[in-house]
């Protein structure tokens, strides 16, 4: 039985879909609807977890559809923003490969029924990922930059000139946002390897 954090995780999934037919395309009205929208996309990510603790829904399937969808809305918005030349390529392919690789190794630890967070072995690895402050900084980065990108992309349309300020911003959060990407990657792949060495040991 789905439970009802579960159904607001998979909510994401389709508002995610609509968010990109409305920035993509070039009306003024899909593209301020879509800063609100992408408010709310990201503000889902935390309801969700909020509702699973209260209700005591939290379940291994429920942080594996969290993660799933964390990483649809960040790759789809990295690439949609790219192909739209509001950020370097680089930027998508830092996080498609970041997370193919930690979601792989991840993959081993969920067939042991062990969550995400629960395989980081280091201190350093579990401040880096699993820290309150790490996650909540980490988030509030990427949203505040597609927030700002989404918002240079309705000032554009809306014709005016100051959407460059507000697009520098995005920029710079959107380079913190790689950075940060990199650095939280690493624990969860090396971990995964101190964890198989003890193991074959």
């Amino acid at each position: 039985m789905m439970t009802l954090a579960n159904w607001i995780t998979l909510a994401r999934f389709p508002l995610l879909i609509v968010l990109v037919w409305g920035i993509s395309g070039e009306g003024l009205t899909g593209r301020l609807l879509a800063v609100p929208g992408v408010m709310l996309l990201i503000g889902l990510d935390a309801v969700d977890g909020v509702v699973a603790r209260s209700r005591q829904e939290a379940t291994l399937l429920g942080s594996v559809l969290d993660i799933a969808a964390d990483r649809a809305v960040e790759i789809v918005l990295w690439v949609l923003f790219a192909y739209l030349q509001l950020v370097p390529l680089a930027v998508p392919l830092i996080f498609i490969v970041r997370g193919a690789l930690t979601d792989s190794v991840r993959a081993v630890g969920y067939a042991g029924g062990k969550s995400a967070h629960a395989q980081l072995r280091s201190r350093w690895g579990s401040w880096l990922v699993a820290s309150r402050p790490m996650r909540g900084g980490y988030g509030l980065v990427k949203a505040l930059a597609f927030l700002l990108l989404t918002a240079t992309l309705a000032l554009q349309s809306a014709g005016l000139s100051w959407w460059q300020p507000v697009w520098t911003a995005a920029s710079g959060l959107s380079g913190v946002a790689t950075l940060l990407c990199i650095v939280r990657g690493l624990p969860v792949v090396l971990d995964a390897f101190r964890w198989e060495q003890k193991k074959g040991l």
